[in-house]
């Protein structure tokens, strides 16, 4: 077994898959309107499916937007370096929530940033630098 993908509801599909492309790097995988539910789903990873997991962006078309509320975490990528990391997304207008630095009480470097939606994305250094 293994896990496929994460599903998030976004209100604004090309917004999203601007930052999840542009901005985090991300590629578009596949991508498929259902004009009779009223909803679209696009799949974007790093990778593809067959071998990694991805997250499933889906649009449903007469909700412009969510309340998150307080269940849902955050979706963590792993990138080589989290402070280096943290100044491209700025630069390529991602927002930057927490800043790169020690986890408390440990010493794993993470920082925070967040999509269109406000949904959080956790940056982690390599899993030989990490302590969790």
């Amino acid at each position: 077994m293994r896990i496929l993908h994460t599903m998030i509801r976004v209100g604004d599909l090309e917004r999203s898959l601007k930052f999840y492309t542009e901005v985090l790097g991300m590629r578009l995988l596949r991508r498929k309107d259902y004009p009779e539910g009223r909803f679209t789903l696009a799949f974007v990873g790093y990778g593809d499916e067959e071998h990694h997991t991805v997250l499933e962006l889906t649009h449903n078309w007469d909700t412009p937007r969510y309340e998150l509320g307080d269940a849902f975490g955050h979706v963590a990528i792993e990138v080589e370096d989290v402070y280096k990391a943290c100044e491209a997304i700025r630069a390529r207008g991602g927002k930057v929530v927490r800043e790169p630095g020690p986890m408390r009480h440990s010493t794993t470097v993470l920082a925070f940033v967040e999509d269109p939606d406000g949904y959080r994305i956790e940056l982690l250094g390599p899993k030989g630098e990490r302590r969790d």
